[in-house]
This record gives C-alpha cells, sequence and structure tokens, in this order.
C-alpha cells in the first residue's frame, strides 16, 4: 500500500467517526439522496446533513451521482456504493470504526421492534474453511441487502438496521 492509500483509508476512517455520518452513510448506500431527503429522514436539519455529506464526500465515501432542479435551484444527490473488497488500512485505526459501528448500533437498537432482533457476540476457535465459508456467506447477505434497499418510507417495505463485524483474530 503506498503512503496516499494510507491517508485516504484514514481519512475516510474519521470521517467515520461521527455517529451522524455513519447514519448518513447507512441512507445513502445504494440509492441517491439529498440532503434535504436525508434530513427528513433523520430529522436534523438540511444545512447540518449537508455539511456532513462534503466531509463523506472529501472522504470519497459518497459522491455526486445527479443534480436536479428543485424550486430555482440545484439538489445534489448523494450515493455510497460500498466496495466489494474492503480497502486496506492501518490496525491501528480499526478502534475509529468500531466505535463508530457501535455508535450507531446503539442509536438504532433504542428503535427496534420489541422481539425482531437477532444478535451474535462470539469469539470462537473453528475449522479455517468453515471461516471461509460463513464470510461468504454474509458477504452474499450483505449485498443482498443493499441491493434490495428502497427509498425510505416506501410502501410495502420494513425499516431495517444490520451491522456486521468479523474478523480472524490473532492466534494469543
Amino acid at each position: 500500500m503506498d503512503m496516499g492509500d494510507t491517508r485516504s483509508t484514514l481519512h475516510g476512517m474519521r470521517a467515520l467517526a461521527h455517529p451522524l455520518r455513519m447514519r448518513i452513510l447507512s441512507l445513502v448506500t445504494d440509492r441517491a439522496m439529498s440532503a434535504a431527503e436525508v434530513a427528513r429522514e433523520l430529522g436534523d436539519s438540511q444545512p447540518n446533513i449537508s455539511y456532513h455529506l462534503r466531509k463523506l464526500a472529501d472522504a470519497d465515501l459518497v459522491g455526486i451521482v445527479e443534480e436536479v432542479p428543485i424550486r430555482g435551484g440545484i439538489a445534489k444527490r448523494y450515493r455510497h456504493i460500498p466496495p466489494a473488497v474492503a480497502a486496506p488500512r492501518d490496525p491501528g485505526d480499526d478502534h475509529l470504526l468500531a466505535s463508530a459501528l457501535a455508535a450507531g448500533l446503539g442509536a438504532r437498537t433504542a428503535r427496534r421492534a420489541p422481539g425482531t432482533e437477532t444478535a451474535t457476540d462470539a469469539e470462537l476457535w473453528v475449522d479455517p474453511q468453515v471461516w471461509r465459508d460463513t464470510v461468504a456467506h454474509v458477504r452474499e447477505m450483505s449485498l443482498r441487502l443493499q441491493h434490495a434497499a428502497q427509498p425510505p418510507r416506501t410502501p410495502g417495505t420494513v425499516r431495517v438496521s444490520t451491522t456486521i463485524s468479523m474478523f480472524e483474530m490473532d492466534r494469543c
């Protein structure tokens, strides 16, 4: 990995350290939304959401995919398309991502529908092939959810939350 990749990845990790940006990123994954649309969905102000979308765009985590004329102005619509393979990053910066994921999970857990959750937290030793198969299945499931995502409040849809963090640990 060259130094440019390291700086870019670190910049992206820092951008994700803000819990509101994680929520925004979740909303604009595989569908385009304007700052006003995101603000309505999150119950926040459009200027604040615009600020955070710009920070995500500066970190190359979202991109402007279209500009739509609206009431004499232009609304920029942003979208995040997750990479097929995770970008390499400095292991020392993983705590930023873990903290952001935990904050987002905590905030969404407060809004869960009773009796609908599935949670697993485990430190296990498994056969390497079982691990590889499980990782492949989880990636497939994650992509299935991302491709099925609809705009917020689409009739016939349910609002769901998913946070997945799986990794092989050292042998200590």
